[in-house]
């Protein structure tokens, strides 16, 4: 997905050039006061203190700064930030792709950049050999992992109360979830669909990836699990192999698809669950994004999953 270049020689030499005139802050040297974590790609990230100019390249990152309540210190978000709505108000830096505009981040004068496990590592190296402050939050495969980022981002941004009473109540609806599902015998077979550009091999979530904790936290069995990646394409052959006894998509956002249209699909109609109408499409923002709304999303999944708990 990603480029593996980095920007152009001339880019690269203006960027240089407008740092020259006005410095980002440059990585500080560990103290007693000073904030130090090792960030998702391994690299300890050091604050002299808490960060009061953030730039967030990515909207899960964003969703976390705006819950922590540090929103206000929030001075450039990319492109895709939607949520909450005071997001829109935040200047955005732009896409992560092909590659981050290091120059508009460069601009807002942040003393943190909060990078995602989305965002390219030659992207990350570029803005910190610029002498930018860059923290990379992981790339989840587990809700330990969503937590762990909201407490580090906390702390980062001088919340770290905020982030521990946020991570608390996650985990107390997380647990409410876990009380209904683990118990049960009875577990559906579940295809998780993210695009669907190819219908005949659509994109579906993996072994050892986010959506499947979620999934089996909501007390169903990814039929995904057969790959030999975390994002991969599934052939229509092996999906009718798998027979899911149930479809979820989480692309209608921006393909438009409604559940009919998936049912309606050449060589689907011998499928469980499209047999019994079990198709269904959820909101990819809570799903797919690792923060803070990641929870309404396993409330979603189990209640799609699970109807008769619910009632």
């Amino acid at each position: 997905m990603f480029r593996k270049t980095l920007l152009p020689i001339i880019a690269l030499t203006l960027l240089l050039s407008a740092c020259a005139t006005t410095p980002a802050t440059p990585a500080a040297a560990p103290t007693a006061e000073a904030i130090a974590l090792t960030d998702g790609l391994g690299r300890q990230v050091v604050l002299a203190a808490p960060a009061q100019r953030i730039v967030s390249l990515a909207p899960s990152n964003t969703e976390i700064v705006f819950a922590l309540g540090a929103g206000a210190q929030l001075v450039g978000r990319d492109e895709y930030s939607d949520y909450p709505a005071e997001a829109a108000s935040v200047p955005s830096v732009g896409s992560l792709y092909p590659n981050v505009n290091a120059e508009a981040i460069v601009a807002v004068k942040p003393d943190l950049v909060l990078a995602a496990g989305i965002t390219n590592p030659d992207d990350v190296k570029a803005l910190a050999d610029l002498g930018l402050t860059v923290y990379t939050t992981s790339y989840a495969s587990a809700l330990d992992d969503v937590y762990g980022d909201i407490l580090a981002v906390g702390k980062l941004t001088g919340h770290t109360a905020s982030a521990e009473k946020l991570v608390a109540g996650m985990k107390v609806r997380v647990e409410a979830i876990s009380v209904k599902t683990a118990p049960l015998a009875t577990r559906p077979k579940v295809f998780y669909e993210t695009d669907d550009s190819d219908p005949s091999s659509p994109w579906t979530r993996g072994p050892n990836s986010y959506a499947e904790a979620l999934i089996n936290l909501a007390g169903g069995i990814n039929v995904g699990s057969v790959g030999n990646a975390q994002d991969f394409q599934m052939s229509l052959e092996e999906i009718v192999n798998q027979n899911p006894d149930i479809i979820i998509f989480s692309h209608a956002s921006y393909s438009g698809r409604a559940p009919e249209q998936v049912m309606a699909r050449p060589g689907w109609g011998t499928i469980a669950a499209i047999k019994n109408g079990a198709v269904f499409s959820v909101d990819s923002n809570l799903v797919d994004r690792p923060g803070p709304r990641v929870v309404d999303g396993l409330e979603a999944l189990a209640k799609l999953i699970h109807p008769e708990l619910f009632k």
